[in-house]
């Protein structure tokens, strides 16, 4: 299979080229900085590109058998249209290349609530004040892409994370339609659900969450490693 993948030089991004490349598919790694992607593979094929450049993103496409999306951009307060406006590049280059399978990666936090285990103070004060502040312009975009998306003729599949953090290796996480209880999802672990979804078609035209279940951080660890600069 041959495998797109947009964001390839992000944390997940990187992780997710990896994996496919170990599983021995061919892939094409998409980013703005090629020079800087550390990954070297003979079945690997580097492309310097911006996801709003229409015609490189549409040459990346070409000849693909599925699309993954690891796009991400830091929390910012000027407004954010990394995710629509390139997902929407994304879709027109698979149309016009008859391409059709796509899963893109979105968050929990676009439908944020309330969690049984994480008490008041999480869900009355903090996750509000990431959700409708910090995050607001990021998470206003990926409502956005999520909108387009669900419109196209494609087989799409939204994949949403809950809070970001980083383990080893990939664990026995958890996916369900819609949204999967828990707080954490490692990066290896989103990495692997949407390789997985590339592989097997699940979850076709459908969101669904996706969580790691063992060794999550606290959230005051998860704030301090994560909150500010990582996608």
């Amino acid at each position: 299979m041959r495998i797109i993948i947009f964001g390839a030089n992000g944390p997940t991004g990187r992780l997710l080229t990896t994996q496919a490349l170990t599983a021995g598919h061919d892939v094409v790694a998409f980013t703005r900085r090629p020079d800087e992607f550390p990954v070297r593979h003979d079945r690997l094929t580097t492309v310097g590109g911006d996801v709003y450049d229409q015609e490189s993103v549409a040459r990346a496409v070409a000849g693909g058998d599925a699309v993954l999306s690891a796009l991400g951009v830091p929390y910012g307060r000027a407004p954010i249209t990394t995710y629509s406006a390139g997902v929407a590049n994304i879709v027109a280059a698979m149309q016009r290349h008859e391409v059709r399978r796509i899963a893109v990666v979105s968050s929990s936090a676009v439908d944020p609530q309330p969690y049984p285990d994480a008490g008041f103070l999480f869900n009355r004060v903090l996750q509000p004040f990431i959700t409708r502040f910090l995050g607001k312009t990021l998470y206003d975009d990926m409502r956005a892409m999520e909108a387009l998306l669900t419109a196209a003729d494609l087989d799409w599949t939204i994949v949403r994370p809950s809070g970001l953090f980083d383990l080893p290796g990939v664990t026995d996480y958890t996916v369900a339609a819609e949204r999967a209880e828990g707080r954490f999802t490692s990066r290896a672990d989103l990495a692997a659900c949407l390789l997985r979804l590339a592989e097997n078609g699940e979850y076709l035209r459908s969101a669904v969450g996706v969580v790691t279940t063992t060794d999550n951080p606290t959230m005051l660890e998860l704030l301090r490693a994560e909150a500010f600069g990582k996608e």
